[in-house]
């Protein structure tokens, strides 16, 4: 009896083993993460979390460049506009009117020049009147003595040969006086092109500006002496217009013209483009960098680029129009351009593509790609590492 009490006692630990065993709440299965298929196609269930992080979009056309020329450029004067004041003559320089950045107008005056020269110009257009008269005077005196002489000669009072010196006289008379009008002439040249009036001493020599424009560079001040008459001492500048000048390379240069226009882009302005004419080719290729030094002209009566700016300038041969997706869109590795298109919901399959060069912020496809498709823009690398 107490041998059959044991055992239903072991049957009832067993029985209440089992069911605290089968109370147990079930621990929920791990999804798999879903496996790429042998074509390289991923499929994303439609409650992944990654799903909600891929953007998709509709791959539009666009016209794009199918050639281009793009080099970096900075600003340059204009040398066709630009005045390198030198004295005229070696002095002291007196009454300075301008300064440096200041703007002046054509014929305005800069300074004045203290000389002796000046006085030296004078003093020779005043010898020159006299040479003249002396000159005058001698060849009336031989004229009449020719005409004594020639008298004597027809009473035949006198040999021939008295008649041959004569003339010989006044022949080199003349051209004594032709020799004194034409330095005068010199002298009253000089003394215009430095602004003095003839026969006056003391004058001073004003230097006025030849062009309109503003200084850029400016060496004297009140009081100098300056001796180097080919050393410049003002520059100045007509920056209505500005060069923009560029070093593009050989293998490019056949698609610049003289006359065609150029988008000019400048650090200084990061959102604006700007035009520019092309005016000059150089003539030869740079031996080193192997680049063509290009021109453009650019319209500043805004007075807003100065010299030495940089920037880039670009020029369009052609356009298509072509497939673009934006740079997130592609993924690069192992030699070849990736995107993701998306096939269905949650389903996307890898094309390879060729790509052209980049045109603002978009890629133009070459192949791989047609408008319409939709592609992964943003999110791409959370499928190439699954």
């Amino acid at each position: 009896m107490r041998r059959f009490g044991l055992i239903l006692l072991a049957a009832g630990l067993l029985g209440s083993a089992a069911c605290s065993k089968k109370e147990e709440p079930a621990q929920p299965v791990q999804a798999a993460a879903p496996a790429p298929s042998a074509s390289g196609e991923v499929t994303l269930p439609a409650d992944s979390p990654k799903l909600q992080q891929i953007k998709v979009e509709e791959v539009v056309s666009t016209d794009v460049p199918t050639d281009e020329v793009t080099a970096p450029g900075k600003i340059e004067v204009n040398p066709n506009r630009i005045a390198h004041i030198t004295l005229p003559v070696a002095g002291r320089i007196l009454n300075q009117t301008v300064k440096l950045s200041d703007m002046v107008t054509q014929g305005q005056l800069l300074f004045v020049v203290e000389s002796a020269d000046a006085d030296a110009a004078s003093a020779a257009q005043l010898q020159a009147v006299g040479s003249i008269n002396q000159a005058k005077a001698a060849l009336l005196k031989g004229q009449k003595d020719l005409d004594r002489i020639k008298d004597l000669y027809e009473h035949k009072a006198i040999a021939q040969k008295e008649v041959v010196n004569a003339e010989s006289v006044v022949s080199q008379a003349q051209a004594v006086l032709e020799q004194s009008e034409a330095m005068a002439k010199q002298a009253v040249r000089k003394l215009e092109l430095l602004g003095l009036k003839p026969g006056m001493f003391g004058q001073k020599v004003e230097v006025r500006a030849p062009i309109a424009g503003k200084v850029i560079e400016f060496l004297p001040t009140n009081m100098e002496y300056r001796n180097d008459t080919n050393l410049s001492v003002m520059t100045i500048a007509d920056l209505s217009t500005v060069w923009v000048a560029s070093d593009v390379p050989e293998s490019q240069i056949r698609l610049i013209q003289i006359g065609e226009h150029l988008e000019i882009q400048l650090t200084a302005f990061p959102n604006e483009t700007f035009r520019g004419r092309v005016t000059r080719l150089a003539d030869a290729v740079d031996p080193v960098t192997r680049t063509i030094k290009v021109r453009a002209e650019m319209d500043n009566s805004r007075g807003r680029f100065r010299p030495e700016m940089f920037g880039n300038i670009r020029h369009v041969e052609g356009v298509s129009k072509k497939p673009v997706v934006p740079p997130g869109a592609i993924i690069q590795g192992d030699g070849q351009n990736i995107v993701y298109v998306e096939t269905a919901r949650g389903v996307f399959r890898p094309v390879q593509v060729t790509v052209g060069n980049r045109y603002k912020d978009l890629i133009p496809i070459n192949s791989g790609l047609k408008a319409g498709d939709r592609v992964v823009v943003d999110g791409a690398m959370l499928l190439k590492k699954i």
